[in-house]
């Protein structure tokens, strides 16, 4: 008897073999390296950078100008980045005043979902 998984699907668990799901599951390399193809380094050195920075950042959004500043980088280079995280990959929203809210998984905005993390931190999460 083969081994099913259990896999969620619009309010449904559905059983499929083992053997789908590992078929699906190889093609997740080739899948997100096209889907992160646009990032340079600087995409990840900045989407990196909000993720971790969020939880430390008292439940606040943070603004363009802090995040040049720490990040080292022009205002208007960091706000072109920001915009093809939020535009490509919904890795990032941010609010009325460009400021970062969310930055998955982790948000400022009050969710009913919390993460812990080992350093003790905490924060909503997307």
């Amino acid at each position: 008897m083969e081994t099913t998984v259990l896999i969620g699907c619009g309010g449904k668990i559905i059983k499929e073999p083992e053997s789908t799901w590992e078929k699906e599951l190889a093609k997740a390399p080739k899948f997100f390296a096209s889907r992160l193809a646009f990032m340079t380094p600087d995409h990840h050195k900045v989407r990196n950078f909000v993720v971790s920075e969020l939880p430390r950042n008292a439940g606040k959004p943070l603004p363009i100008a802090a995040l040049s500043q720490q990040l080292g980088m022009r205002p208007d280079k960091l706000d072109r980045i920001l915009g093809d995280l939020e535009k490509n990959l919904f890795f990032l929203v941010r609010d009325d005043s460009g400021a970062v809210l969310w930055a998955f998984p982790v948000t400022a905005a009050k969710t009913p979902h919390v993460v812990r993390f080992n350093s003790g931190e905490s924060s909503f999460a997307a």
